[in-house]
Formats: structure tokens, sequence, C-alpha cells
């Protein structure tokens, strides 16, 4: 009888180690020449504080795991962090062989989570994840700033108020022709600062701010921490691609 027992309980455990493996959800994000100092490594942490199921990798030519069919073919989520000023320079340098990639990975039911530069480049200019060029909302009518230094602004983020980084991100445009649109957050002036897409099978989430920015975004910036969202918004991007 105990032997049976035994044979029982260890069932049990291995049942209950494969839901928690089924649970899990495994995310890659690029880090390399297109994105940015402390980007990669913003992102990733910033999701992991969204949940014990969250598996987080880097990936890009640097990395162990590169960008290819195969290797993305392991990942539900493909996350494209924040870089710097040069769009076109960032896309050159993912190559022609990561964005096929890229591009197949999405039409075949990838999810891409494109963060400020991550969202230039899903541009129809570049990955063409997206059907509209975006432009930095910097200069907008009735948006608050008017450079491209760091700043916290208001946004309307799921129905409610909040502040967030700003680091001369884009506005996007609705798509109502798009069967999966729908509206995240817009900045104060009613621009839209963060929405979600589909691309063949898959979905494209994109946002102008960055949600994923520390206390140290801020403080290096010389913004009050006290600026920063009470709330984890990466989170709510998470299952925005759902």
């Amino acid at each position: 009888m105990r032997s049976v027992a035994i044979l029982i309980f260890g069932a049990i455990l291995s049942t209950c180690a494969m839901a928690r493996e089924d649970r899990l959800i495994h995310v890659a994000v690029y880090k390399g020449p297109a994105s940015c100092r402390d980007c990669s490594e913003a992102a990733k942490l910033a999701i992991e504080k969204s949940g014990p199921e969250y598996r987080v990798d880097f990936v890009g030519a640097g990395e162990k795991i590169d960008i290819t069919a195969a290797t993305l073919a392991r990942y539900d989520i493909y996350v494209q962090p924040g870089g710097g000023q040069d769009i076109d320079g960032a896309f050159r340098s993912l190559g022609p062989a990561r964005v096929k990639a890229l591009r197949d990975y999405v039409t075949h039911g990838g999810r891409y989570l494109g963060l400020c530069m991550g969202a230039y480049l899903a541009d129809a200019s570049h990955l063409n994840l997206v059907s509209q060029d975006l432009d930095s909302e910097v200069g907008r009518p009735g948006f608050p700033v008017e450079t491209i230094e760091d700043a916290a602004v208001d946004v309307h983020w799921l129905g409610r108020q909040t502040r967030i980084f700003y680091q001369d991100g884009p506005w996007l445009e609705s798509d109502t022709a798009n069967p999966g649109f729908r509206s995240i957050a817009t900045y104060a002036n009613g621009d839209l600062a963060v929405a979600r897409y589909t691309m063949g099978n898959g979905v494209v989430v994109l946002s102008g701010p960055h949600p994923e920015a520390g206390a140290n975004w801020f403080e290096d910036a010389d913004i009050p921490v006290e600026k920063m969202p009470r709330e984890n918004l990466v989170k709510d991007l998470l299952k925005q691609l759902d």
C-alpha cells in the first residue's frame, strides 16, 4: 500500500509540474544595437514583475539566442524595446533575415510588443506590422513636450488617468478597418499613445511612451519619482496581447 501511495503522490506532483509548465509564457526581448542602454533590461525586469508565469530571454545577434524563425517559434511574445534617435539605422542593424523572421512570426500568430523605438520600427516603412508610418508626438497640437528631452506626461490609460515616462515617442493612428484594433491609451491632447492591432494571425501592441521605465529612469532625467505610475502598466500591455 505504501508503494502505491508513493506512486500516486509522485503522479500528482508530476501532473502539477506539467500544469505549471503549461501556464508559462515565454517572452523574447530584443537586445542589441537597435535598443538603447538599459532599455532591454528595463523591459525584461518589468515583464518579470508582471507575474511568475513569464520567462524572459534576451535575443539578438550578440546574444546566445539570435532572431530566426526557429528560435522565435519558442516564444509566445516578442518585445522590441526603446532605442536611440536613428530609426532607419536601428532597422538596418536588424538585417533582412531577422526582419523577415519577425514579420513571419507575427503573420503566423506571434505577439509583438513595441515600446517607443519598437513602435517606430513596426510602422509601414520598416517592419510593416501596421499600415501607418509613425511620427513623433513632440510638436503636436496641445502636447506639452516641445523638445526631445525626457519628460513625464499625462495619459488616459484604460479608463484611468496616470503619468508615464516619455522620450520622443510616436503618436498612433486609429485603424477601424483593422479587426483587432483597440485604443489602450491617449495623450492628454487626445492623440493615440498606445494601441492594439492585428496583423495576419498575430497581434501587435505599440506604445509611444515608456511603461517599462523604472525609478532610475526618472531619477536620471531629474524627474520626481512621485510622477511614476503606481500601476504595472507593462502587465496591462501583456494582457492586451491575448
